[in-house]
């Protein structure tokens, strides 16, 4: 049987970022802290921390810790637990949901003490995080649940070609056509990204053949701005944009709907509902309606 006392040690590590900081917050010896870790990763016969500086969690790690909040919130819910004990929420989400429309979603009043981990993962792949076992809950483009889960429909995100008039003057573009779109410089997330494949092979049957890596949602409105390459943006993203003529839409009657779910564990603690109602309730009033 799991002691999670000796779980309760690889969390404070993880938290306090070292085992001096983390022996303070449980009150308890250095040696007496890396002994437990020592003995939790006995009982599972494999390593839950990666001695860096500071520690990281390794895979199985974070398996038991995810595990460990859920219990930890079950105990709350059931008054098993301190009011003012701490509670983490793992989550995985794309990274342009986090930058225009979730984080209105994680002001949770009724928990200020509770503490997010965020994990950015593109839309098409975030779901592994949740066979994995790796997160509480998921924002994705799958509407296909995990076993043990639950899905609910969000939305979907709009996406537009665009580019700015310096690059429009470099190679001459009045209205661009997808098919030219395909031989120009592009700005692709990262290699799971393939939103500007499927606009261009939607419209015109071809893929994008010069490609710039840009892992940031905010370099990648930058290298928009400065004229990098053209890319696929969320409206949500660049009215700012629009309105001072910094970004123009290549081709404004043609646009990519992504589809956006919650996934959530069956054994939902109440913390995890009420931020599930709350996403929903910010997604229903930003994103278009599926």
């Amino acid at each position: 049987m799991l002691d999670y006392r000796l779980v309760q040690a690889l969390d404070a590590v993880l938290t306090q970022g070292g085992f001096e900081k983390a022996a303070q917050s449980l009150y308890l010896t250095q040696s007496a802290v890396s002994r437990r870790i020592k003995q939790l990763e006995a009982q599972l016969g494999q390593m839950v921390l990666q001695r860096t500086t500071p520690p990281k969690a390794t895979l199985a790690g974070q398996r038991l810790l995810h595990h460990y909040q859920q219990v930890r919130q079950m105990e709350a819910a059931l008054g098993l637990s301190s009011a003012d004990e701490k509670q983490s929420i793992r989550l995985a989400m794309n990274a342009d949901s986090l930058a225009t429309w979730v984080t209105e979603a994680l002001l949770l009043p009724d928990h200020p003490g509770v503490r997010f981990d965020l994990v950015v993962e593109d839309q098409s792949v975030g779901l592994n995080r949740m066979k994995q076992g790796d997160v509480m809950a998921c924002i994705c483009a799958s509407p296909e649940a995990v076993n043990g889960g639950a899905v609910v429909a969000l939305g979907a995100l709009r996406y537009r070609a665009v580019a700015s008039p310096a690059f429009i003057r470099r190679y001459q573009l009045d209205s661009a056509s997808p098919a030219q779109l395909a031989s120009l410089p592009c700005l692709v997330f990262n290699e799971d990204d393939q939103l500007q494949h499927l606009y261009l092979r939607q419209y015109c049957g071809e893929l994008p053949q010069h490609i710039h890596y840009c892992p940031s949602s905010e370099g990648f409105l930058k290298a928009c701005l400065a004229g990098l390459g053209y890319g696929l943006l969320p409206e949500l993203q660049m009215q700012q944009e629009f309105a001072e003529g910094r970004l123009v839409d290549l081709s404004p009657q043609l646009y990519l709907d992504v589809p956006l779910y919650w996934h959530h564990w069956q054994t939902e603690s109440p913390l995890l509902q009420q931020l599930r109602e709350q996403v929903q309730q910010v997604a229903t009033k930003t994103l278009r309606h599926l």
